[in-house]
């Protein structure tokens, strides 16, 4: 597994989310009370892109069909077992890493 960095933990502010592309790996890349989480950027329903859509507190809102995302744990609001993929994040120096 590779790393890729992302950039420095104070540029994602709290309650703050971005897309990482690399490769084929699309990202969403959320800060929930001061702690990073990364986890696949598309939405399982229809393929949304997540990291277009909205964070309220630590669920992640799917801006396509309002599907929504528990971003510590990747578990769907209404179904458990429908979860997203996670990415661990290593913080070094400042800097954010995700173990792609």
């Amino acid at each position: 597994m590779a790393l890729v960095k992302f950039g420095a933990a104070d540029s994602l502010p709290r309650g703050a989310m971005r897309e990482l592309r690399h490769g084929e790996e699309e990202i969403v890349v959320c800060n929930v009370d001061g702690t990073i989480h990364a986890l696949e950027n598309r939405c399982p329903h229809s393929r949304g892109p997540l990291a277009q859509g909205a964070l309220h507190g630590k669920m992640i809102v799917c801006p396509w069909h309002a599907w929504e995302f528990d971003a510590t744990t990747g578990e769907c609001d209404f179904n458990p077992a429908v979860c997203l993929r996670r990415f661990n994040v290593h913080l070094e120096a400042g800097q954010v890493f995700i173990e792609v």
